[in-house]
């Protein structure tokens, strides 16, 4: 068993391909139409063929107040490994990233968190 397939909900999905491409760096994998609309995913550039996130729409009204309560609590939704916590917080800042968290040391693991812009936030992580 492995993982394939991972899900962010998004508000607005040609925002987030937006921010998860021209800002966060991945790559568009899939892009397909499914009524109103598509099957989005984007990869890592170092794993293209690994595992694929999928931009999900956020339409169920049950994503809303989930999405806000864990925003509230300052809860990301996901982390994404980087291999320098602080070298990706620089970089992303410089591109006007809105960080909740800034580079933190807990031991084992090192962590910040971000506003995607899409409703979520997002842990990045470096581990020691």
């Amino acid at each position: 068993m492995r993982i394939d397939l991972a899900s962010v909900l998004v508000d607005d999905q040609e925002k987030a391909l937006r921010f998860y491409t021209e800002v966060l760096g991945f790559v568009k994998k899939q892009d397909i139409p499914m009524g109103g609309a598509r099957w989005l995913t984007v990869v890592s550039p170092q794993a293209p063929d690994g595992p694929e996130l999928v931009l999900e729409p956020s339409g169920h009204p049950a994503v809303k107040p989930f999405k806000e309560a864990l925003v509230a609590d300052g809860i990301p939704y996901t982390s994404f490994t980087v291999d320098d916590v602080k070298a990706e917080y620089d970089r992303l800042r410089g591109l006007g990233v809105r960080f909740v968290q800034e580079p933190t040391d807990m031991g084992a693991v090192s962590t910040a968190v971000l506003d995607d812009t899409c409703g979520n936030l997002i842990q990045l992580h470096q581990t020691a």
